[in-house]
């Protein structure tokens, strides 16, 4: 549900930013681009960066006094502004670099709107808090979560803090898991789009606390807002355990979290 501070035209403002940051991931695709290095063997690219300053272009102009944190620019913005956006502006960058389309750009206001954008598909996944459509083409379709495909995609990138307890890697050779579903791993947050849009039946990652990443923010606001059950790997609501179980439904969900040690 949308919080107190949130305004009218907020889902809107969201998709603006999403499709201003798409358009540019777009552009740039396929082009040598210069790399930044995070360490670990993480990396920004040319991409990430100039997608980020079209998104926070788009979002200034329409709230000004709002601040944004950006994966990339980090936080700008007054230090006691109330309302917070939280920018991804190419989510699978590894993804993109390498000439791999499955990308996501995720804009979310703290416990308010969000907008993921797929820059190859062009389909806006949006939600204002309360509906959870996706756009093609100026066409605005509710979102309808199902778990019938019984693909559910795990991020296995580190790190891994439940680790030994729970290891999102165990789950793919869990007996029951091989029977009654297959994996996917696309290695971007646009899967949990998937799941609000019945593409997937459920995403799994582990993580810390993640319901103020930049990262997954945009998705499970996309998630809730359509329906589907939204908890840690431990079972413990979002904001309260650690990483993230994103199914279609009360099943799946309840026939993942044993096979997780939740």
């Amino acid at each position: 549900m949308i919080n107190s501070f949130a305004r009218p035209g907020d889902a809107e403002v969201a998709i603006a930013g999403a499709r201003a940051g798409a358009e540019v991931v777009r552009a740039l695709y396929g082009r040598r681009l210069d790399r930044i290095d995070k360490g670990a063997g993480d990396f920004a690219t040319t991409a990430d960066v100039e997608a980020e300053k079209a998104i926070l272009g788009s979002i200034r102009g329409a709230r000004p006094d709002d601040a944004v944190l950006g994966e990339e620019g980090g936080y700008r913005g007054a230090a006691d502004a109330v309302r917070q956006w939280l920018v991804d502006p190419l989510c699978g960058t590894l993804n993109y670099a390498v000439g791999n389309m499955l990308v996501a750009v995720n804009v979310a206001l703290r416990d308010g709107a969000a907008a993921v954008a797929d820059p190859f598909s062009g389909e806006v996944f949006f939600t204002d808090g309360e509906t959870a459509p996706v756009r093609i083409e100026g066409v605005d379709e509710p979102l309808t979560p199902t778990s019938a495909t019984r693909l559910v995609d795990v991020n296995l990138d580190p790190p891994f803090p439940s680790a030994p307890g729970i290891r999102a890697v165990d789950l793919l050779a869990h007996p029951e898991f091989v029977r009654r579903f297959r994996p996917r791993v696309v290695s971007t947050s646009l899967a949990l789009a998937w799941v609000a849009a019945g593409k997937r039946a459920a995403y799994v990652t582990d993580g810390g606390d993640l319901s103020g990443s930049v990262h997954f923010a945009a998705g499970i606001a996309l998630c809730r807002a359509a329906g589907c059950v939204v908890t840690g790997i431990d079972g413990a609501p979002v904001g309260e355990g650690h990483g993230l179980v994103a199914a279609a439904d009360e099943e799946t969900h309840g026939l993942l979290m044993p096979m997780l040690g939740g």
